[in-house]
């Protein structure tokens, strides 16, 4: 029964038609490099657009941050202005003085001291002070507000556009509890949403600075403010070279300012986002509403305000897919006509060989007698001719097989009519050996009966098994067979386990070698020969130590021995008529595998040691009973 193939991809390419062959071959040697090159180059040019990209995103930015870190350096010093007008100065020494001595007549109502209420001088310091800031307001264009507090809380200012806080108080002492441990340096605070008394709702940074008079004591507080509308042009122009959408927001994650402007003032801290954007600068990539976006990111070295500017994958791979498109047509373009010629040159190159394999077909069904037409003298040509005289050839074998069938008939003929059949020789000596009991020579009715058995086990086919309890047997008897032509010379010992008895092994594996050791290692000068055989279990093999005490062999003999052993010529008979032990390691060889076999050990005068290895029996299956 025919086994049952196995189809798979590699088989159905292989059972295709020649012609199908070429134009398959044809369409891979053109298709994959043309694919491979549009791929490779897109795959390029894309990752040089993001890289282009990303360096010169973060050279925007950070000149954007640099502008808004000026920005904030003037406002940092126009808040120290105070410090240098003694208008300023005086006038807020004139405020808490007055107010100081408010509260002290609010707490003690008899007291003679001179009661406020001078609504002149308490003009005159709102004056001086607001006339001061409106000057101030006027120096830094897009300043929104400038808010000056004496050292009781008491606001002045001056706003551009009319929009004050109505929260001043409350902003007054968040502002004078932040900078309580300063020391006169300025403070940066990020966006707060604010309600104006307009009624709107505003957003604005702000840097905060205590006021001292010479002496470093604290007389008031000054607050800058600008409005986000001064970073609005700078980011929109950010986002339309960079098509995407930017984020500013501070060291805590709090927002300064977003291009849509819907987070403004919140905390984005724990967002992915922000999380991601670790480090000074640099750029990763994320999925935003099943869209993937490139963010770039940098930060500001004095304020630590780190802009994220987020753009979709898609607007940096517009101008690529373009290009993709148009290498994508071409290469189809380029496939269209290549499947054309393919189909042209693979029939014109098939078309001899399907005339060949249409005459092939012919022979197979016994039609001799076809020619190829040989017109060209390429490899079909070739082949064509070399088609044609094999079919002379294939026409004189037949020719000649037919007279040698002829002849052979005849010898077989001839060989039957004088062949003896190995039963007429058992049965002969069966007849031998009842004369001899018959004659009361049982000695010689002995050594028939083990001949008889030796002859029948031995000229059995060697191809089939037997058992290691039947081989051992034989080996036994054949040595019984020996110490009858030489009486009281061999003493055989064998140490084999019983569990090995239904071991299946091949026949005559044993005997050779012990043949061997009986005519080659004889030694005369020993009243008896000890002959054994020992069965040693390893962990991977069966070693059976076949072993003599006879005259052993030299190194060199030995060597020599070994190395005839391992070589891979056929095997001779040996000297005795034997198999020989070449021919037992090259049947064990060929039936367990190159890892078993014989390996002779042997010193002069102390005998030989001969390993046999087998396999261990979970290998071999035994033999049925």
């Amino acid at each position: 029964m025919m086994p049952q193939r196995k189809y798979n991809w590699w088989s159905f390419i292989g059972d295709m038609g020649m012609e199908r062959k070429l134009l398959l071959v044809f369409l891979v040697i053109i298709t994959l490099p043309l694919s491979m090159i549009s791929i490779i180059s897109f795959k390029s040019y894309s990752e040089s657009i993001q890289a282009n990209t990303v360096a010169y995103s973060e050279k925007l930015i950070d000149q954007m941050m640099d502008g808004i870190d000026d920005y904030i350096e003037d406002m940092k010093r126009i808040s120290s202005m105070p410090a240098y007008v003694n208008d300023i100065k005086q006038n807020l020494m004139s405020s808490n003085r007055y107010y100081e001595q408010k509260r002290n007549i609010g707490k003690d109502a008899d007291s003679a001291a001179v009661p406020p209420g001078d609504f002149d001088l308490l003009l005159s310091i709102q004056r001086g002070i607001e006339g001061n800031i409106s000057f101030i307001n006027n120096i830094k264009r897009g300043t929104n507000s400038v808010y000056i507090f004496d050292a009781y809380g008491n606001g002045y200012y001056s706003a551009k556009d009319g929009g004050v806080r109505l929260d001043l108080d409350q902003s007054y002492k968040f502002w004078s509890q932040q900078a309580k441990d300063s020391s006169g340096e300025a403070l940066l605070f990020g966006t707060q949403a604010y309600t104006t008394n307009l009624q709107s709702t505003r957003y604005a940074y702000t840097v905060v600075r205590k006021i001292v008079d010479g002496l470093w004591n604290p007389i008031g507080l000054i607050a800058v403010e600008a409005n986000i509308s001064n970073m609005e042009t700078q980011v929109a122009e950010l986002d339309k070279v960079t098509r995407g959408k930017s984020v500013i927001a501070d060291q805590d994650g709090m927002v300064i300012y977003d291009s849509e402007q819907k987070l403004l003032a919140t905390d984005i801290s724990q967002t992915p986002l922000f999380r991601s954007a670790q480090g000074a600068a640099g750029s990763f990539y994320d999925t935003m509403a099943g869209k993937e976006r490139l963010n770039i990111y940098s930060s500001s070295a004095k304020t630590n305000w780190k802009v994220i500017i987020s753009i979709p994958v898609d607007e940096l791979t517009r101008d690529v897919k373009l290009t993709r498109n148009a290498t994508l047509l071409a290469t189809l373009i380029i496939i269209v006509l290549a499947f054309i010629i393919s189909i042209v040159l693979s029939f014109a190159l098939t078309k001899p060989l399907t005339q060949m394999i249409q005459l092939m077909k012919k022979v197979q069904n016994g039609d001799l007698d076809v020619k190829f037409r040989v017109k060209r003298r390429d490899e079909i040509g070739l082949l064509g001719h070399q088609f044609n005289r094999m079919l002379a050839r294939i026409r004189q074998l037949i020719h000649d097989i037919y007279q040698i069938e002829e002849q052979k008939k005849a010898a077989e003929l001839h060989a039957l009519q004088s062949q003896i059949n190995p039963h007429f020789i058992y049965n002969t000596l069966e007849s031998i050996r009842m004369t001899a009991e018959i004659n009361d020579d049982v000695e010689a009715a002995d050594m028939i009966s083990i001949l008889g058995k030796l002859l029948r086990y031995s000229t059995s086919d060697l191809l089939s098994r037997t058992t290691m309890k039947q081989e051992l047997i034989y080996v036994r008897n054949y040595v019984e067979l020996l110490g009858c032509r030489y009486p009281g010379r061999f003493v055989l010992q064998m140490d084999v386990p019983e569990e090995l008895d239904n071991y299946s092994i091949i026949k005559l594996v044993f005997q050779p070698i012990i043949e061997n050791a009986a005519y080659h290692g004889l030694d005369d000068s020993k009243e008896h020969m000890h002959l054994s055989i020992r069965c040693e279990i390893t962990e991977h093999k069966l070693l059976f130590h076949i072993r003599d005490d006879g005259c052993g062999m030299d190194q060199i003999t030995l060597h020599k021995l070994n190395q005839d052993l391992k070589r891979e010529a056929p095997p001779k008979k040996s000297i005795n008529g034997g198999i020989g032990m070449k021919n037992v390691h090259q049947r064990v060889q060929l039936h367990y595998g190159a890892a078993y076999g014989i390996e002779v050990f042997s010193e002069p005068g102390k005998g030989t040691d001969v390993i046999l290895s087998l396999p261990l029996p979970q290998a071999v299956q035994p033999v049925s009973q």
